[in-house]
């Protein structure tokens, strides 16, 4: 399995993105996705994450204003993220449990200006 993050970039405060993570190989089971990040000097924080169920949870920080999307007939999961604060800065990650076996993506730089 492996994982492909794209989609971050430089964006002005109150602005817009979407990060995509494209799944390869086999992933007859998916036990869950997510999306983390790390801030430079801080500890990888999970931001929200899509359950076995469909069920989708989030940090308080980016609740109502990220939406995270499991995978499409594409094998591509999403994070449209809206209202983008300088906070929000920072190395997104992907993240699959595929047959309980963890996968990670290679990252995707947001940063955010004031």
């Amino acid at each position: 399995v492996q994982l492909q993050a794209s989609g971050g970039g430089l964006v002005q405060d109150g602005g817009s993105l979407v990060l995509s993570c494209q799944v390869s190989g086999s992933i007859s089971v998916i036990n869950g996705m997510a999306w983390y990040r790390q801030a430079p000097g801080k500890q990888r924080e999970l931001v929200a994450s899509v359950g076995p169920g469909g069920t989708t949870n989030y940090v308080a920080s980016v609740k109502g204003r990220f939406t995270i999307t499991g995978v499409n007939a594409q094998n591509t999961m999403f994070l449209q993220m809206d209202d983008l604060k300088p906070e929000d800065t920072a190395v997104y990650y992907c993240h699959f449990v595929v047959q309980r076996t963890s996968y990670w993506g290679q990252g995707t730089q947001v940063t955010v200006s004031s």
